[in-house]
């Protein structure tokens, strides 16, 4: 009887983990479910699922990760966060400095290498000072997702897009130029109702915040020549690099990153373009009738917030030739779900706050729907 007893209750412990894990990684617990629904109903020869990985985006984010693990405990991050705080005088201002920074390095170092800059330094500002974390890193996503859209090089869909428009780099950053100059100023203007005028408190700034130069330079280094590599299309050789250097180096480091993040990106791979493949999403499409520039402006940000806005802007380009609608649209579908952008993910993974996930769409559908009236403005009269 006791053996039976034991049996009927062994299964509880495992359920209960598996409650816990799903109740903690809600993201990843719906992409498996999702997966699992589509191989029932739409199945795929399971060998055939890796061929819709982006690989080249899930090692260069793996390499960052690690990367930016290195520059964390090499306490830099902590002594700029020592300096800034000490020139920036309250909340607001950091708030605005942090969304600043962000945006302007998403133009050139992509959305998601500008994040790996930034969370990690609002991390730190956090620990010297009492912030608003969750609200910060939720407009550092927003900022990187805005600030992205002014160059080719801001985002994959807008690499993409510019490859197959043929219009020069400056064409590109003309035409994109008022979107971006618009959501900035409604995301400044959002800032300035969201965070308080309050000076800083200082009184946790009181330890010295040593840097261990060495690890400082060797990941600095490393950084730009990983860039420059996964640049290139030869991410797996920086990371294989990166990963071997620090593993025999510092191995905690790599023992450390956060490796759920890089499942949770292998499975919205696997998932968004599984349904962006499905022929009744392409039927649907294809009956939208994208003749006018408002009509595709529309259906990419809809879309985007479905399937994320890269998959969006690789699917209606078979559908429509106006490629500043379509970058239009892509750009504003990054807000409003998170699932509208690989970027939001990200920074959401690198907080390490509970309950993110609610505030997140808290702030950002309403920004999709004020970006969404905006952009549809300027793309009809501009």
């Amino acid at each position: 009887m006791q053996d039976n007893a034991s049996a009927d209750r062994a299964p509880q412990p495992v359920l209960r983990r598996l409650l816990g894990l799903a109740t903690k990684e809600p993201v990843l617990s719906v992409l498996v479910v999702a997966l699992i629904a589509l191989q029932l109903f739409h199945p795929k020869p399971w060998t055939a699922l890796p061929a819709l990985i982006d690989w080249q985006t899930v090692l260069t984010l793996a390499g960052l990760l690690i990367l930016t693990k290195a520059v964390e405990w090499s306490g830099f991050l902590m002594w700029l966060a020592h300096r800034v705080v000490h020139h920036i005088h309250s909340e607001r201002g950091l708030a605005c400095l942090l969304i600043g920074l962000a945006a302007a390095l998403s133009t050139l170092l992509t959305n998601d290498v500008a994040l790996f800059v930034v969370i990690p330094l609002t991390l730190s500002l956090h620990q010297l000072t009492p912030l608003p974390l969750r609200r910060l890193v939720i407009f550092i996503a927003l900022a990187v997702n805005a600030g992205s859209v002014l160059t080719p090089l801001g985002n994959p869909q807008n690499l993409f897009l510019w490859q197959t428009s043929g219009v020069s780099f400056g064409a590109f950053v003309w035409a994109l130029a008022p979107l971006c100059a618009v959501l900035m100023a409604l995301l400044y203007l959002l800032a300035v109702f969201a965070f308080r005028a309050v000076p800083l408190d200082l009184s946790k700034d009181i330890d010295a915040h040593p840097v261990d130069r060495s690890l400082l330079g060797v990941a600095v280094l490393l950084f730009a020549a990983f860039v420059v590599l996964a640049d290139a299309r030869h991410a797996g050789i920086g990371l294989a690099g990166v990963a071997i250097g620090f593993l025999a180096w510092r191995p905690k480091i790599v023992l450390k990153i956060d490796w759920l993040l890089l499942l949770i990106v292998v499975f919205m791979f696997v998932v968004l373009r599984s349904v962006a493949a499905l022929p009744a999403v392409h039927e649907t499409v294809s009956h939208l009738g994208l003749t006018t520039p408002l009509r595709a402006y529309a259906a990419s940000a809809i879309l985007s917030q479905g399937i994320s806005n890269v998959p969006a802007a690789i699917m209606l380009a078979e559908f429509t030739r106006d490629w500043r609608a379509l970058a239009f649209g892509v750009s504003v579908g990054g807000f409003g779900l998170a699932i509208g952008s690989l970027a939001n993910l990200i920074a959401v993974r690198l907080s390490g706050e509970r309950g993110m996930w609610g505030a997140f769409h808290l702030y950002s559908l309403p920004f999709w729907l004020l970006s969404g009236l905006a952009g549809g403005f300027l793309l009809s009269h501009f």
